[in-house]
């Protein structure tokens, strides 16, 4: 079966707001919810769709992807949907709360759904040749992960009870019009426990700190800004729940020889008016400390670019390197030595050109 587009699903436009698709989800999933639709195979049906929707267009990167591509460009980069409902509650647990109030399944108590972590962000520094030959760096960082004393229950054994507002449950119901609504327990905040003795090795947080040491492989061609994605590296997941992912940003510094164009490599040359004049060989500096010579064509000008194809930078999603483009500046003297003026003159004799000679160097090169 085609899937619908997910603007139609939930009946925005393409050019709806954060806000406009938030709100958009939460009146669908609320009107399709299982717990208000029990047994409904297409109540159930479309909960999944609005949850697919809304996880596409409320993350900017897979909604960028949606919008220049589609569904096939989701496909591309491994995006499948939701097997099921529970696989929804799994994801979207914090976000029911955050929505209605109450737990994503209800009557589990929504707190004690498995949680994904949080993403966590490094700033990776590389040298200019780093990243056009690629390297491997190892990043060291902070990240909290479930107490190793507690498994994340935040209390000694023995140390809690079950709270006696909700019976264990997690959940206050409460009868709203024809629907049930169970919103989580204000005393244990949804956790259907009370903690009477804290882990002391986390003091009750049933989270810790660990510093953490991970080799990152960086692709050949890589430029400023590029961000890499290292699986299951972020901050630790809650009550069994998945860790979260860590996203390495790139900045790349300057090259004191070369200015970079996507994959080709800019290098700027100067020569003397005589060897522009009458051509020359020059040697010039490629990536890897390495120099290649290049013929200079009589009557070079300048601003004039030479290319040397393949001496360029990787490219990152492609076949072979870009190239390296000489631009020659053509370097005119201030001072002139007595011989130097005049056999210059004596050029500009033979030539025709009407000059104006001055003890610096000539006010005009020129005829008017």
């Amino acid at each position: 079966m085609e899937k619908r587009d997910y603007y139609e699903v939930l009946g925005l436009s393409r050019g709806a707001s954060d806000a406009d698709i938030k709100r958009a989800y939460r009146q669908m999933a609320m009107q399709y919810h299982p717990d208000r639709n029990p047994g409904n195979r297409e109540a159930e049906d479309k909960f999944k769709e609005c949850a697919e929707a809304y996880e596409v267009l409320a993350d900017a990167e897979k909604r960028k992807v949606y919008d220049a591509y589609g569904h096939a460009g989701l496909s591309g980069q491994g995006f499948s949907g939701f097997s099921d409902v529970n696989d929804i509650f799994s994801s979207f647990g914090s976000i029911f709360e955050d929505f209605f109030g109450f737990s994503a399944g209800g009557g589990q108590g929504g707190r004690k759904r498995p949680r994904k972590g949080a993403d966590l962000r490094y700033d990776l520094v590389l040298e200019f040749e780093e990243a056009a030959f690629g390297v491997e760096k190892q990043v060291e960082y902070d990240r909290e992960v479930s107490c190793g004393t507690c498994k994340g229950d935040r209390a000694e054994p023995g140390g809690k009870r079950v709270c006696t507002s909700c019976g264990g449950s997690g959940q206050i119901r409460r009868n709203q019009g024809f629907f049930a609504v169970a919103s989580a327990c204000p005393t244990c905040q949804g956790e259907g426990e009370m903690i009477t003795t804290p882990c002391k090795a986390c003091k009750g947080r049933g989270r810790v700190k660990e510093s953490k040491k991970v080799s990152v492989k960086i692709p050949p061609g890589v430029d400023q800004g590029v961000r890499l994605r290292v699986g299951g590296e972020g901050q630790g997941g809650a009550f069994g729940g998945p860790a979260g992912d860590l996203y390495v940003f790139l900045q790349v510094k300057d090259s004191p020889y070369f200015e970079r164009d996507g994959s080709d490599l800019i290098f700027s040359a100067e020569i003397s008016m005589v060897q522009a004049a009458l051509g020359c060989k020059l040697s010039v500096p490629t990536l890897g400390d390495n120099r290649i010579e290049i013929d200079i064509q009589p009557g070079a000008q300048h601003g004039q670019r030479l290319t040397v194809a393949g001496e360029g930078i990787p490219r990152l999603r492609g076949v072979g390197r870009g190239d390296l483009v000489v631009e020659l500046s053509v370097v005119i003297p201030t001072k002139l030595s007595k011989e130097q003026r005049e056999i210059l003159m004596k050029f500009a004799e033979v030539s025709g050109e009407k000059v104006t000679s001055s003890n610096g160097f000539f006010a005009k090169l020129f005829g008017e």
